[in-house]
Order: C-alpha cells, then sequence, then structure tokens
C-alpha cells in the first residue's frame, strides 16, 4: 500500500484530522505543515500513477472538482494566486499539492520547491489542533458554496 493510500485509509477510518471533505474522485485534506496558509492537498480516489491512467470520465470529473477545491481554497484563504502541482516523483499515486501564494512567502519569486525545506517543513508550520478546526471550517464552507 502507497503512502497516499495509508493516508486514505486513515481517512476511511477517521483516523486522519487532517481531513476535510470527500468528493466524488478524492479526498480534500489540509496539508501536514502550513508555511503556506491554506495548503491543501487532493488525493485521488485511484492508486494510478498518471492522469491518462484514468477514464476519460473518471478524469474528467477528478480535474473538475480539483479546479473546485482550488477555487474553494482561495476563496477560504485569500491568497494573490495559486499553485497547483500534481508531481508523483516521492509518492507516485495521484494526489493534488494546492498552494496559496502571497508576496514575500518566498525570498524570492519562484516555485514553493525553492525554499528551504528546513523552513518548509518547519515543526512551527504545523497548525494547532486550534488552527486546524478554523482552517478546515472555512475550507468546507466554501467547498459547500461551490458544489
Amino acid at each position: 500500500m502507497c503512502e497516499i493510500c495509508r493516508r486514505i485509509e486513515k481517512i476511511r477510518k477517521g483516523e486522519n484530522p487532517y481531513f476535510v471533505k470527500e468528493l466524488e474522485t478524492g479526498y480534500v485534506v489540509i496539508g501536514d505543515s502550513q508555511h503556506f496558509y491554506g495548503y491543501t492537498l487532493f488525493l485521488c480516489k485511484r492508486c494510478v500513477c498518471e492522469l491518462f491512467e484514468l477514464d476519460d470520465a473518471f478524469r474528467q470529473k477528478h480535474l473538475m472538482e480539483m479546479t473546485t477545491v482550488a477555487h474553494a481554497v482561495y476563496n477560504a484563504f485569500s491568497p494573490r494566486k495559486m499553485n497547483y502541482e500534481c508531481l508523483g516523483n516521492g509518492d507516485s499515486h495521484i494526489h493534488w499539492h494546492l498552494f496559496p501564494r502571497n508576496d514575500g512567502d518566498t525570498e524570492k519569486p519562484g516555485p514553493v520547491w525553492w525554499l528551504e525545506p528546513d523552513k518548509m517543513w518547519n515543526k512551527s508550520n504545523i497548525p494547532t489542533h486550534t488552527q486546524l478546526e478554523e482552517m478546515k471550517s472555512k475550507l468546507v464552507s466554501e467547498l459547500e458554496k461551490l458544489l
């Protein structure tokens, strides 16, 4: 079982505190680390590596839902710009990184991955229980409006 499948299994068991909402093709979760306030992931329900491995109808629905999730993140956290990434070099199971971006969130303008890992994944960026619940509430509210 891959790491994304393990996270999904925890969602299904009610053991993932970062879980926000289940959609038809995936699960919305708040990112474990919040250097980029509102960082959210959309985890595909199907364990495949590439978008072209999904049948046309599921892929179209998944991309529409991912876009809706990004719109909800934008509305909930008011960034200047959204970054969308589906990389899969570490965890090949399709999952989207949705990064709300703001001026000054990196030392120089560029992709989030230019940020030093120690800064991006610093323990100080882990939301408290209260912060996490507030973020989830904002995001689920915006998702409900858009769905």
